[in-house]
């Protein structure tokens, strides 16, 4: 017999993802406004992209916090100072008049989104019963995923309507009602911790991920071996390893590094990693590329999404039934496949690339994604002791944060190479930097798919 969900946790989850999807909704709606916010503001394309990228980076600092944030405080007190942050934020960005101030509208959104997503995860983690978390993963999944891919449709619509400033303004009353919710049905007290707050940690950690972040982006515009690009490298490496030896030996710990002693979550998180960076800079990649390349409208650019978009909807849901029913190897193998296959299309058939055959093929990989995205985290969690669940879903909700930040870095980063170098026109150019952007996430997905065969091979040795 299917073990009951309560009323109250369905309402906290509905509030949590409510504000997860409008912040998500936010880190890939504005990509499509892009060239008309650098003609708007004066900048360049590898600059205006940190309006997505600097959002990104600055939640996958916040999500390294939650592990401790979730053991010492309420989560109702969490997620209603996460609300109020989003609110502030969209406030300003919708009234910016100017690209800084726009840019730190988006890093008070981020805050909210950091905290809100790894929230969504608690809820599920200690609330549902275990028969029942790959499905409701999957539901997770869905607002995850569907949020980043319809942003490009509800932007382009807005933008071609009428001012980008409304894409801000039309979102405030569903986070209104997420806080109304979340006030009222989310209820978990915390873990319990006796210990200080590791902030020399996080200092460490937040300039490994702002140092590689801006190493990716003076890529864009400077030689791979310039000083601009290997001095953050250096850097970047330098406060990783400061930040290890801290976490590991220090009084407390941000986070449970040990839990990567196990080989199946070191693979997890690559396979995890690889997913989110694919989906966010694909999706990336599309609007620019139809606009600059395919000639296409802002509407059109991001309506070009929107079929994947509803595809992937509606298979997060079924592959958490089918790893609930199956196990996690059969949907994440598939998912892997088919975002392969996806993969493949966009770089074999770009010489004869429509607005109809990008939509195809992101169809195909959108399904692949979904199948295997939410299921990834969950296989993870369920390969650690209980008491690590907290630090695999911040470490992950982290981890899928840098991959999107760091995937649009990456493929901001070769699509504005092309354009700043070379012979032809803009548009073939464009066309060039398309196809390495093709190439690098079919070979990143090839990676993918090795590493889960290898994962589950491992899982079934030990489950013998």
């Amino acid at each position: 017999m299917e073990e009951k969900i309560s009323h109250q946790t369905l309402l906290a989850l509905l509030a949590a993802a409510l504000l997860s999807f409008t912040g998500i909704l936010t880190e890939t709606s504005m990509n499509v406004t892009f060239p008309e916010l650098s003609r708007l503001f004066n900048v360049t394309l590898d600059t205006i992209q940190w309006l997505t990228t600097g959002y990104l980076l600055m939640v996958t600092v916040v999500m390294a916090t939650t592990a401790y944030l979730l053991k010492k405080f309420r989560a109702k007190s969490i997620y209603i100072f996460a609300a109020c942050a989003f609110f502030a934020g969209d406030l300003l960005c919708a009234i910016a008049p100017s690209f800084p101030i726009l840019l730190v509208g988006r890093l008070i959104q981020a805050i909210a989104t950091g905290l809100s997503t790894p929230l969504m995860f608690h809820i599920i983690f200690t609330k549902i019963p275990k028969s029942r978390i790959g499905s409701m993963t999957g539901l997770a999944g869905m607002v995850i995923s569907l949020a980043p891919a319809l942003g490009p449709t509800y932007g382009g619509v807005i933008s071609s309507i009428t001012s980008w400033r409304l894409i801000f303004w039309l979102i405030l009353p569903i986070v209104l009602i997420g806080l109304f919710l979340g006030t009222r049905y989310i209820n978990i007290a915390p873990f319990g911790t006796d210990e200080s707050f590791d902030f020399l940690s996080l200092l460490f950690l937040a300039g490994t991920l702002t140092a590689f972040v801006y190493a990716v982006s003076k890529a864009a515009s400077a030689s791979l071996l310039s000083l601009s690009v290997l001095l953050p490298i250096l850097i970047g490496f330098i406060c990783l390893i400061l930040f290890i030896l801290t976490n590991t030996h220090g009084t407390n710990a941000l986070m449970d590094l040990s839990i990567f002693k196990q080989p199946t979550t070191s693979l997890s998180a690559f396979t995890y990693f690889s997913l989110q960076f694919i989906n966010i800079g694909i999706s990336f990649v599309i609007p620019v590329y139809c606009q600059y390349v395919l000639h296409t409208s802002a509407m059109i650019a991001g309506l070009t999404l929107l079929p994947g978009s509803i595809i992937g909807a509606l298979t997060s849901p079924l592959a958490g039934h089918i790893a609930d029913s199956h196990g996690y190897a059969l949907p994440i193998i598939i998912g892997l496949s088919c975002l392969t296959l996806g993969s493949l299309i966009f770089l074999i058939t770009q010489q004869w690339l429509t607005a109809l055959l990008v939509v195809l093929a992101f169809c195909v990989l959108r399904f692949g994604f979904n199948m295997g995205f939410s299921n990834s985290i969950s296989n993870a969690s369920m390969n650690v002791p209980r008491k690590n669940t907290a630090d695999v879903n911040s470490f992950f909700n982290m981890l899928q944060q840098f991959a999107g930040s760091i995937g649009v870095g990456i493929m901001a980063a070769i699509m504005a190479a092309s354009q700043n170098s070379g012979a032809g026109s803009f548009s073939q150019r464009s066309y060039n930097g398309g196809h390495y952007d093709y190439l690098f996430v079919t070979l990143l997905s090839i990676c993918a798919l090795i590493a889960a065969v290898i994962n589950f091979r491992i899982q079934r040795s030990k489950q013998k």
